[in-house]
């Protein structure tokens, strides 16, 4: 590409992407031109109100649901706590079980244990060595006081794809509501919302190179959900406050980007991914590599790396120019080990060395031969360093 070997490589998408030129482009005029309130009952609030809808058709158009069953929101994490905690409240009176997984986002698995302390029961389901749910152990433990199932649609650390699908039918089959966390695919893989015969579903457009603060619920026509938030009339009063308009515009056009540009993004992802899976792995000895071999998404590599220590690796591809993650970027801000590699089996004392790589649009093949050349070495110097690195000299 004519880029010096000092070119900056961002490696973690998972985290967050930068918004699309076209995104960026469509919001700017509701920051000072169309700035009205939506509720307002005059020219600048329709037009606002407009965008708004149009917006949600996108998004809808994405996950393939009705424009009506989007709700949007700030963010995944309050798409989940809505999910979660709407539903709880809302058939409170039928029973108060919930099944979900032990590798769920922390978003969910928090808002759990806030629900078990008001005297809800949560039900952890384990996961297989490639952090794959059994929907048997999910039929499995379906009592009478089941009212909720939340399990993840992929991972987003180690990048497996959940058997969605087949946990919905479950779900449907007996008469229980269903959500899934779709932040970590949706814009990335196709999710509809029909074949995964869901009733919620949690979406993110930072994710998929939309704005950040903005997200969606989805809740399937029919579905009662309480509010978070009350005092106001904005979506249908199930999510009162003023809509941040520039967001949702960005959202909706994001959404639109990703719906028809999906298949050639996964192309073009998928051989980077495999690329930076063989490189290392060909290079390095000592490597878990995590997730499941081919049901995961396009653009995510996990692994560990045995006898370093992975903030160590973090640091020192920093100084080479190259940003990645150890983890979900919750679990490094809270300095502990991954629940989700401690779920799939990986001991602690190599889950503390994981590298977490999740590839964007913009990355190219040149990006990925710079991390296979610069990794080994990094990995080198510090097993060097190493008191029980049976290779040390």
């Amino acid at each position: 590409m004519g880029e010096s070997s000092a070119k900056k490589i961002y490696l973690d998408h998972i985290a967050t992407t930068p918004c699309h030129p076209k995104v960026v482009d469509a919001m700017q005029p509701y920051f000072r031109e169309i700035f009205g309130n939506p509720q307002s009952d005059h020219e600048f609030g329709w037009q606002a109100k407009m965008a708004i809808e149009e917006a949600r058709a996108k998004v809808a158009g994405l996950i393939k649901s009705l424009p009506q069953e989007i709700i949007f929101v700030s963010s995944g994490t309050e798409a989940n706590n809505f999910a979660l905690k709407g539903i709880a409240n809302a058939f409170e009176k039928k029973g108060k079980h919930i099944i979900t997984s032990s590798i769920e986002h922390r978003s969910v698995l928090t808002t759990l244990k806030f629900l078990e302390k008001s005297g809800y029961k949560v039900t952890y389901l384990p996961v297989d060595k490639y952090g794959v749910v059994d929907p048997d152990d999910v039929r499995n433990n379906i009592t009478e006081e089941t009212i909720l199932i939340s399990i993840m649609h992929s991972n987003n650390e180690i990048g497996t794809i959940e058997p969605v699908a087949e946990i919905g039918k479950i779900a449907k089959e007996r008469g229980i509501i269903f959500h899934t966390d779709a932040a970590a695919s949706a814009g990335t893989v196709l999710v509809d919302v029909n074949e995964l015969n869901v009733d919620l579903m949690s979406v993110s457009a930072h994710k998929y190179y939309g704005p950040k603060g903005i997200g969606a619920l989805y809740v399937r026509k029919g579905v009662r959900i309480t509010p978070l938030i009350h005092g106001g009339v904005q979506e249908a009063g199930r999510r009162t406050g003023i809509e941040n308009v520039p967001g949702i515009v960005g959202f909706g056009v994001a959404s639109e980007l990703a719906d028809k540009d999906m298949e050639v993004r996964r192309n073009y992802l998928t051989p980077l991914r495999d690329k930076l899976t063989k490189g290392i792995l060909e290079r390095i000895d000592h490597v878990y590599y995590n997730g499941h071999p081919s049901e995961r998404l396009p653009n995510n590599v996990n692994i560990a790396i045995e006898y370093v220590e992975g903030e160590s690796m973090l640091l020192s591809m920093m100084k080479e120019g190259i940003a990645t993650a150890s983890a979900s970027t919750c679990t490094m801000m809270s300095l502990e080990t991954s629940h989700v590699l401690q779920g799939i089996g990986v001991p602690p004392h190599v889950a503390n060395s994981s590298l977490v790589f999740s590839i964007g649009i913009d990355n190219t093949e040149e990006d990925i031969e710079r991390v296979i050349n610069v990794l080994p070495n990094i990995v080198e110097r510090l097993r060097a360093m190493s008191a029980i690195y049976p290779g040390r000299q």
